[in-house]
């Protein structure tokens, strides 16, 4: 099993060490988790930080087994201000994660899309008017945190008849940085036109790809990723959504030499590692 570049005690040391520290600061949590810092306030973006998916799957056709280990226990950030989830799959809304997250935070602001709201209050059990639910091109601010909502497509976009989106992802603004989360998504008609005018600093894609033999929906292959980073002008593009399951990974040896082709700034972590955004 792959070790992470920092866990437990090491990462939560990193992660106190640069409390309010200048410039922007972000781990990858693995998967598609995220944990942002600026200006004393913490940001978390679609945290899987459990064994819930591996219990789940361990006695059927589709074992969900952990390839790296867990960077750290939910319940030991608590530090964190707003936590966001793109859509329903248990990698992107982990009760197991959500539910210590919210009990070592008790001001907890959580963002969801609006289409999800009866299904997170049902497996979270929460009330139902805790979530705070966004849609395609709507805004909010968190005092220091702006957040516009972009519909991601996974592997469609699937809006509701009320033309609501289950799958969202994020543009994140913090003092001068822009930073670009899909959740899960492929490449679809004007998503380009609509982050290119956002001046991205930093965009966190996936790269896992389509199979369809996994059975489960798809993300950008690692070639699409780096083009879609290099086509909306991103300062940086940095991978995720591999490393963490078996049957559902890809090497980001595709998406480093695409990047490098096109010239295209990329950065490669590790699971609990850190870079800061002078």
């Amino acid at each position: 099993m792959i070790r992470p570049f920092a866990k437990d005690d090491a990462l939560l040391a990193d992660i106190n060490a640069h409390r309010g520290a200048p410039g922007l600061r972000l781990w990858w949590l693995g998967q598609s988790g995220f944990l942002l810092h600026h200006a004393g306030r913490y940001l978390l973006i679609d945290p899987y930080l459990s064994e819930s998916l591996s219990l789940k799957y361990a006695a059927t056709d589709k074992p969900h087994t952990r390839m790296t280990e867990l960077v750290i226990d939910p319940a030991r950030l608590d530090m964190v201000d707003i936590v966001t989830s793109s859509h329903n799959h248990t990698d992107h809304l982990d009760a197991a994660t959500l539910l210590p997250l919210r009990a070592a935070n008790p001001g907890l602001q959580f963002v969801i899309p609006e289409a999800n709201r009866a299904f997170v209050a049902e497996r979270l059990g929460c009330p139902p008017a805790w979530p705070l639910g966004m849609n395609d091109g709507d805004t909010r601010d968190f005092g220091s945190w702006h957040l516009r909502a972009v519909a991601s497509a996974h592997e469609q976009l699937d809006p509701t008849p009320a033309g609501l989106h289950p799958y969202l992802g994020y543009v994140i603004r913090t003092g001068r940085y822009t930073i670009y989360h899909p959740g899960d998504t492929v490449l679809y008609e004007g998503l380009v036109e609509k982050l290119k005018p956002l001046h991205i600093d930093v965009a966190l894609l996936p790269i896992n790809g389509t199979l369809p033999q996994r059975r489960v929906s798809g993300n950008l292959w690692g070639r699409e990723a780096a083009a879609l980073a290099h086509e909306i002008g991103a300062g940086l593009v940095i991978p995720c959504h591999y490393d963490m399951f078996e049957f559902n990974t890809e090497s980001p040896a595709e998406f480093i030499a695409h990047c490098d082709k096109l010239g295209q700034p990329h950065r490669i972590l590790q699971h609990g590692e850190g870079i800061t955004l002078p």
